[in-house]
């Protein structure tokens, strides 16, 4: 489960967040790889991580907006 949304945080830099949801099925490795992955291949860094007592982990990802400038 996935849910996308952008930011504007401080002095202009602009933040696209993702929140994703992983089930207690999910080994810590396996969560972890995931993650990587998508670190590696997308340019999302980790926010912020939340397990809940049912063992749920609620991932916040996110990854700077570089918006194009115009030149004359």
């Amino acid at each position: 489960m996935s849910n996308r949304h952008a930011a504007r945080l401080g002095r202009g830099v602009e933040w696209e967040f993702d929140k994703v949801t992983f089930s207690r099925e999910f080994s810590r490795n396996v969560v972890t790889k995931l993650l990587v992955e998508r670190a590696e291949h997308g340019g999302w860094e980790l926010d912020r991580v939340r397990i809940t007592a049912d063992g749920t982990r609620r991932v916040i990802l996110r990854r700077r907006i570089i918006r194009a400038v115009r030149t004359a």
